[in-house]
């Protein structure tokens, strides 16, 4: 069925009543009352673990609640799975997109939606569809390219049209922008303004109070599993809804004094390159750079543009494919040979880019993973065996002071959310009172409260010797904590500022070869 015959234009196009669930002994949602206007951007804020993308799932179907009703376009309606959601017009893009990275682009849309006539699939049938709506929406893609060789900013756009090319009229986007650049957020919104004016609703689950600000009609806000505000946002400030979200007053931009580096350096490059596919340009060209103990130097790039190579080349030089005019050095010893076990040894903090396959086991406990890369240490070994009630006492200390939520030590880091599973990591490392931090989009996906936080640690880390290196996106984020900026553009360092030099512009229009 079309769902465009479903909605009533006279009613709310979605509507949540007292809507309840909970997970063993944790309540994720508690009498949640939403409503989205049709035709509409509405913001759904919170803290990491306050319910909102538990209350979105269960609106698309992926958790059935265990109290209240759901309402769309009027008709109450009960799930069975999310088949049924989106058969009433409900679509959804995860955090973590779902797309087969070997497949194309065109493939991963009509995975499961396949037009088949007399046994066989109408490709082209289907191709003439979605480049009508991929240029109806300004969403263009390359359509036989494998996914994986696509920008994030393009698979975004492929997790959209899938929805389109599905008659969904109610898209639910789950952290839209956590991985995307400030000039593909700009263009996701411009996009979703034009589903909006052409009749769709649009639910974002986000963060980030600058975006919601800049691009929602109406905004609800969770704070521990329940609704405690719904406004306007033309009647509403960045300030207002931090203090809803997080229950007091939030610091949101932090004040950094100017560094006093050390002369001693924390890590230094030279010449560092990295080859690409056969006949392709180098992943990394003739990179050379170093960080002093005691100042923290950002790198500010398009995504895309060597920022992972340069992370897996410094953390994993031996392994990495890379050829250098000089050797990678950590606190002035050479590591061009060594492992990434040993590297940590020196007194090397990490906290990753991407925080499931490289800083955690999902599948174990919490206390496991606070424990990765200590296990050999003095606070948790002794003779070969783990001391385990210093392991608790620690990790229960450390729980509480970064507030990862739910506090169980065994709960499975799988149980967590993105932004508590961060904030796992960043305990972890922080527990090893580093003396060179490397840290990589270090508040991907952290609600604005833990953002404070965070950054006041990378801070206070920095003024106590450490040398930090920043890898971010997040334009924002760099401008606020680093003391030294460089630009990678196409593998190399094309510019490098103090951070009093240069503005959000000029350092975009660097960042996008200009």
């Amino acid at each position: 069925m079309d769902s465009s015959q479903i909605v009533d234009d006279t009613t709310a196009a979605v509507e949540l009543r007292a809507l309840s669930k909970q997970f063993g002994g944790v309540r994720a949602n508690a009498d949640v009352n939403l409503r989205v206007e049709r035709g509409t951007i509405h913001g759904v804020i919170g803290e990491n673990g306050a319910g909102k993308s538990t209350a979105m799932k269960i609106l698309y179907g992926i958790y059935r609640p265990d109290a209240g009703e759901i309402f769309v376009g009027g008709k109450k309606c009960v799930w069975a799975s999310p088949s049924d959601a989106i058969a009433m017009g409900i679509g959804m893009v995860h955090q973590h997109f779902m797309l087969a990275g070997p497949y194309s682009a065109l493939d991963n849309i009509l995975l499961g939606a396949e037009p088949v006539r007399w046994g066989f699939i109408e490709r082209k049938k289907a191709r003439e569809r979605l480049e009508s709506l991929a240029r109806q929406y300004g969403l263009p893609v390359e359509w036989d390219r494998p996914v994986e060789q696509l920008p994030v900013g393009i698979q975004q756009r492929i997790e959209i049209l899938k929805l389109l090319y599905r008659h969904s009229n109610i898209l639910i986007l789950d952290e839209p922008t956590s991985v995307l650049t400030p000039q593909e957020t700009s263009d996701l919104f411009a996009n979703l303004k034009k589903l909006r004016d052409e009749g769709k609703t649009i639910v974002i689950i986000t963060h980030k109070l600058k975006e919601v600000m800049s691009f929602t009609d109406r905004v609800t806000v969770f704070r521990a599993g329940k609704v405690t505000g719904e406004v306007e946002t033309s009647r509403t400030n960045p300030q207002e809804l931090a203090n809803l979200m997080v229950g007091r007053k939030v610091v949101l931009s932090i004040d950094v004094p100017p560094a006093r580096p050390r002369p001693e350096t924390a890590i230094e490059v030279q010449g560092l390159s990295l080859a690409g596919p056969s006949g392709s340009r180098h992943k990394l060209s003739d990179v050379s750079f170093s960080v002093k103990r005691g100042e923290i130097v950002g790198v500010a790039g398009v995504e895309g543009n060597g920022q992972s190579e340069l992370l897996q080349a410094l953390l994993h030089p031996r392994e990495s494919r890379c050829r250098t005019a000089g050797p990678v050095r950590y606190l002035a010893n050479d590591v061009t040979v060594w492992d990434a076990a040993k590297i940590r040894d020196l007194g090397v903090a990490v906290i990753p880019e991407d925080r499931q396959s490289e800083g955690l086991l999902l599948e174990r406990p919490v206390s496991e993973n606070f424990l990765l890369g200590l296990q050999r240490s003095d606070a948790f070994s002794r003779a070969g065996f783990l001391r385990l009630r210093n392991l608790e006492k620690t990790a229960t200390l450390a729980v509480e002071e970064y507030d990862v939520r739910p506090r169980g030590l065994m709960n499975t880091a799988g149980q967590l959310s993105g932004g508590n599973q961060q904030k796992l990591i960043v305990a972890r490392e922080f527990q090893r009172q580093p003396q060179v931090l490397i840290a990589a989009q270090p508040t991907r996906g952290v609600d604005v409260g833990a953002i404070e936080f965070i950054h006041n640690r990378i801070v206070r880390a920095r003024d106590e010797g450490a040398g930090v290196l920043l890898v971010s996106s997040e334009l924002d984020e760099i401008l606020t904590l680093a003391d030294r900026i460089l630009v990678l553009y196409e593998g190399r360092v094309v510019a490098e500022f103090q951070r009093a030099d240069v503005s959000e512009r000029e350092l975009g229009l660097k960042m996008g070869g200009g």
